[in-house]
């Protein structure tokens, strides 16, 4: 006997992953937060975002330079029509012409370089470290490992114990998504063909009675998608993110790293990769738009900063991002005049750590501004490990020119802090708006994205502004300035961020982070004016 198109159990368990889905992709907050909200003010809109127009009607009649932010990430859609005019362009350097006409060793770097060449997805660093040293003790039992050996080997099991855990885990989810997914799309489907049209609005559904218990169990799964917000293509989209995983992120067996061109054992090697920044470009076109997009200009979305290029650095691929691709991101925009460095990635495990705490020291002493995004694991990163970081190894000394951010929520005290964000009294310097933020996406789209990704260009965003408008001000002054006029949350009661699977829990935001404040350009650009001041004095 043919099994029904739908029984009750299935609805039950559709639902089930729905909620799921929307736990994972969007929070409650992403479903109804104002478009822009990032930019609103809190006293006039009501919501904590960083004050743009309120932080240039300050600025207004004064002159401003051009600041250069090298966006370290996927690479970018140079051609966004919102993205026109604030691209960096390297004008030593003749496009096309297969010559490296400014002798910085990259050949044709119009807007930036490719350290990634082909490769669109990678491992995780836990797959590649436990490849290393499966060659090393996958043979041996613990009696076998001798003394020098051992404390390898206890790293090999703990890899070995997190590869199978989060293999397993991704997998199972990518299993039920795929099966609703594909439950969706034959209930949307079928609906179509029962309406004759593609387009299907919730009137349809709630006007749609038919005595088949197909086309019935098809109209409730869809009604309730419509309710929920769940649209295929956000199945699609998270269906997409768990099969990346279990394909390729903890894939043992797979490894791009040779299409790329380079001798990959060799970290301080320089000059691989290619020209083209705007390949899967999707995360930092993202982020690119939060910074820089065109403001005013009747279309899209409005960037933060108003006098900016963008510096495309292609280093991060769906996967971790390499220790030596990152090394060699950061030293290329600061030998290039990058002024500030976003880097919306990170990882648990930095095995070439060396060679980007020297990268991070020389953009330091350079007076470039480091950013960071402290991650979305929802994790005490003063405990746990979210690389790189502004500490170096060996030392207690650590980078000036660093901030690192947390995400923000446009909610109240409940949903105050992103549920995804990382935190940390010590690691972590001020949050910024990071849920729901509407920006560019490739091909002239826009899209509402989460994620510490997004906090970070928007504190990336306000210190542009910042070294604009104020270009006598240090990189270390404007970090300063940020984090000193951030608003200051520390005595409210917020949400804490926890695992889905654990139970809430409140804490003071002041526990959060070193500052216990939002970024606000506003506020800062008050600062500024009064430091400035000052040193003219």
């Amino acid at each position: 006997m043919k099994t029904p198109f739908l029984t009750r159990n299935l609805v039950l368990l559709f639902l089930f992953a729905v909620n799921f889905l929307i736990a994972q992709e969007s929070s409650d907050e992403q479903k109804y937060a104002p478009e822009g909200w990032h930019n609103y003010d809190r006293t006039k809109q009501m919501y904590n975002g960083v004050s743009t127009a309120e932080a240039y009607a300050l600025l207004e009649g004064k002159e401003s330079e051009t600041v250069i932010v090298a966006v370290i990430d996927s690479g970018v859609d140079v051609d966004h029509e919102d993205l026109q005019g604030s691209i960096w362009v390297n004008e030593d350097e003749v496009p096309g012409n297969g010559i490296d006409d400014d002798k910085n060793g990259y050949v044709d770097d119009v807007n930036g370089w490719n350290f990634l060449g082909p490769v669109k997805e990678d491992t995780y660093e836990v797959t590649r470290l436990f490849v290393k040293y499966h060659k090393i003790f996958g043979d041996k039992t613990a009696e076998e490992i001798s003394r020098g050996e051992r404390q390898e080997y206890e790293l090999y099991e703990k890899l070995k114990r997190e590869l199978d855990n989060q293999l397993a885990k991704n997998r199972e989810q990518y299993a039920m998504i795929d099966n609703f997914y594909q439950v969706y799309t034959k209930a949307l489907r079928l609906i179509r063909a029962y309406l004759d049209t593609k387009e299907i609005t919730l009137e349809d559904l709630n006007s749609l009675n038919s005595p088949d218990r197909k086309v019935a169990g098809a109209r409730d799964i869809l009604k309730y998608g419509f309710e929920m917000n769940v649209t295929e293509e956000l199945l699609f989209k998270q269906r997409e993110h768990f099969r990346v995983i279990v394909e390729y992120g903890y894939n043992v067996d797979f490894d791009p790293r040779h299409l790329v061109g380079d001798d990959f054992e060799d970290v301080y090697q320089k000059f691989y990769g290619d020209n083209n920044v705007s390949g899967f470009a999707s995360h930092g076109t993202q982020v690119a738009g939060v910074i820089a997009a065109q403001r005013n200009n009747g279309i899209g979305i409005n960037g933060i900063a108003d006098n900016v290029k963008i510096m495309v650095l292609r280093a991060v691929p769906d996967g971790d991002e390499r220790d030596k691709d990152v090394a060699n991101a950061i030293i290329y925009a600061v030998d290039n005049g990058a002024d500030i460095i976003n880097m919306s990635f990170g990882k648990r495990f930095s095995p070439r750590k060396e060679a980007v705490d020297k990268a991070i020291a020389y953009a330091d002493s350079k007076g470039v501004l480091m950013i960071h995004a402290s991650g979305n694991d929802s994790k005490d990163v003063d405990v746990t490990s979210n690389f790189p970081t502004k500490y170096y190894s060996d030392t207690k000394k650590y980078a000036k020119g660093w901030l690192e951010i947390g995400a923000s929520s446009w909610e109240k005290e409940d949903n105050f802090v992103a549920t995804f964000s990382n935190y940390g009294k010590k690691m972590v310097d001020v949050f910024a708006p990071g849920v729901a933020i509407h920006t560019t996406s490739p091909d002239n789209e826009y899209d509402s994205v989460d994620g510490t990704s997004f906090a970070c260009p928007v504190t990336a965003g306000v210190a542009a502004m910042l070294m604009s408008y104020f270009p006598n001000l240090t990189s270390t002054e404007v970090r300063d300035i940020i984090l000193q006029s951030a608003v200051d949350f520390k005595d409210l009661e917020v949400n804490k961020p926890v695992d889905h699977d654990k139970e809430a829990e409140t804490t003071k935001f002041g526990d959060l982070s070193a500052t216990g404040g939002i970024v606000n350009a506003y506020e800062a650009v008050k600062l500024a004016a009064s430091v400035t001041m000052g040193k003219r004095d």
